[in-house]
């Protein structure tokens, strides 16, 4: 009888991957093979960022030197946003991939030197009216008693943006030549580099040791393209750039640019609204959107990377219907792993923090908000993760404009569902939400609020990018029904399964230590895993039979797996 039912399974899971195969062609079935292994990449250096926040978490807890240290760092990341982007690998790529030796050296030098001018004179002035800057935006944390260690750090980390520009100038050699070891190196001595600062500089130098580090870290994640210049003889100089050659580059440069800009700016706003809410809070709100940024990439990024490539193609050619087909079916996935992530984090989200970043000065109240955070901003995942989809998909699609534009409005809707929100009565909203996320006790539950805006302001965010792709890809909004619904059943499912277990082991493991929390928790994904499998076998999901189908060709033909991996652009890094 075993035997028999084993078999009708094996036959049943063939079926499932035929049926996958017949509704999707070879092409997308490269797009899945490029998608997994930039996640497994993703995966790797994420989880040194992980590290790097236990460091923090440990050293620090969530308290006011991290407050000032998370508050210090948006402002440069909105000037690489801005600036660096303009001149970036994404865009500079198509052009290398074309040029020959002489041709690479001399565009390389014009915008590194471009870089170094616009991106230079910007820092140099937002260094010079730091104080006004930083007391405009974070007026309770300039009243600290480490107000002159604060705006020295800001000023610290403006180098940060004019080294990581460079490295990205550099890094479209280093991608062009397929040198991925080395490009993805670069995350992981960042990370490495600002845990030294927090490690061994902090205690000799104080909040200004952090800021080392981070400068430290940028000049790795810099000179980790030097070997591939030097291999094939390119040699970067600083020369007066030529504004001829610069305005197609930078005028394709713009839109993106700016759309990166926009959410730097919301991300400064939403930190600065924290700053107002106690020592603490922008550290807890920082913490819960690093940890959401590990799905995030690993589902969104590694597709919207994957995918840009093909889409630029299929609208090249004028196919539509491939366009629709390969935008279709990333999105699919999307939307299905970031239903089932959302479940799984709901449930876990108490064990995901503490064996993360439970340790040291990082206590179990902080824990708890870190938690409850997390829970509400995994709210919008599925819309992060297809954000990043669709603005590769207007890029590819020649739409340039219009992701800058709808971050602009979601940007301003973000901000304004907040302080809507903030002015309701407690028990309309905020009361329930606490009391379901078990934190009513804690110290400012308000920064529930700041989650909750950012979240549904993503989902404002990709509502605006599907009307906008129906011009392009018609039926993309009805394809994403059966995703979304296999994926919520599954997720419930497994959900409550993972619950379950938790409550089964909680009368048997005392979770008084890391290994029993981990344990714990591993027990209860495992079994809520399996669980969400069967449910979506059950309910012949097409995406599960793709995923077995692309996991079994990457066994059988690992090579040709690495192949499909394609060279990608550079986005701003977690502080």
């Amino acid at each position: 009888m075993v035997g028999k039912a084993f078999h009708r399974a094996k036959t049943r899971v063939a079926g499932l991957h035929r049926a996958a195969y017949e509704r999707i062609k070879a092409p997308v079935v490269g797009l899945h093979q490029a998608a997994y292994l930039l996640a497994g990449l993703t995966l790797a250096s994420q989880a040194l960022a992980l590290l790097r926040d236990r460091t923090f978490a440990h050293a620090f807890g969530a308290g006011p030197v991290l407050d000032l240290y998370y508050a210090a760092f948006r402002v440069p990341d909105l000037v690489f946003a801005i600036v660096s982007s303009l001149v970036s690998a994404y865009v500079l790529i198509p052009y290398i991939a074309k040029m020959n030796r002489e041709d690479t050296e001399r565009l390389l030098s014009e915008t590194s030197s471009f870089l170094l001018i616009v991106g230079g004179l910007i820092c140099v002035l937002l260094a010079i009216f730091m104080p006004q800057f930083l007391t405009w935006l974070y007026p309770s944390l300039m009243q600290s008693g480490m107000q002159r260690e604060f705006v020295l750090l800001g000023r610290m980390l403006l180098i940060q943006p004019i080294l990581l520009g460079l490295s990205g100038v550099l890094s479209s050699v280093t991608q062009v030549h397929r040198r991925f070891v080395l490009y993805a190196l670069s995350p992981v001595l960042y990370n490495l580099g600002i845990i030294i600062g927090s490690v061994f500089l902090y205690p000799l130098f104080g909040l200004v040791g952090i800021g080392l580090g981070v400068i430290i870290g940028a000049i790795a994640y810099l000179a980790v393209n030097i070997p591939v210049l030097v291999e094939w003889g390119i040699h970067v100089r600083f020369t007066v750039p030529r504004v001829r050659e610069l305005i197609p580059i930078v005028h394709n440069s713009i839109p993106r640019s700016l759309a990166l800009g926009m959410n730097s700016i919301t991300a400064l706003f939403l930190t600065a609204i924290a700053s107002n809410m106690g020592s603490g809070a922008v550290s807890v709100f920082t913490f819960a959107n690093n940890l959401e940024a590990v799905p995030l990439a690993l589902i969104g990024s590694s597709y919207a990377v994957a995918a840009f490539p093909a889409l630029s193609e299929a609208h090249a050619r004028e196919e539509r219907e491939e366009f629709t087909r390969i935008l279709s079916s990333s999105a699919r996935h999307i939307v299905l792993w970031s239903m089932l992530a959302f479940g799984f984090i709901v449930v876990l989200r108490a064990h995901l923090v503490r064996v993360i970043l439970g340790t040291g000065a990082f206590d179990w109240n902080a824990t708890r908000t870190t938690a409850a955070l997390l829970a509400v901003l995994t709210i919008g995942l599925a819309a992060d993760a297809l954000e990043l989809l669709f603005n590769r998909a207007l890029y590819a699609a020649r739409q340039s404009w219009r992701p800058l534009m709808y971050q602009v409005a979601a940007g301003v809707v973000t901000v304004a569902l907040f302080y809507y929100l903030d002015r309701l009565a407690p028990a309309a909203l905020l009361t329930p939400l606490a009391s379901y996320l078990k934190v009513t006790d804690t110290h400012e539950v308000r920064i529930l609020l700041v989650a909750l805006a950012s979240a549904l302001g993503q989902i404002f965010l990709v509502g605006l990018s599907l009307v906008a792709l129906r011009s392009v890809a018609p039926g993309l909004t009805r394809s994403l029904v059966v995703p979304l619904r296999d994926g919520t059943v599954s997720a419930i499912v497994g959900g409550v399964v993972s619950y379950g277990v938790l409550l089964l082991l909680g009368e048997m493991l005392p979770l008084t230590t890391l290994a029993t929390v981990f344990l714990d928790g591993f027990t209860a994904g495992c079994a809520g895993l399996v669980a969400a499998g069967v449910v979506l076998y059950i309910l012949d999901n097409p995406e599960f039979a793709m995923v077995l189908s692309v996991v079994a060709r990457f066994v059988r033909e690992p090579k040709k797996s690495r192949e499909a991996l394609q060279p990608s652009g550079e986005e701003p890094i977690q502080p």
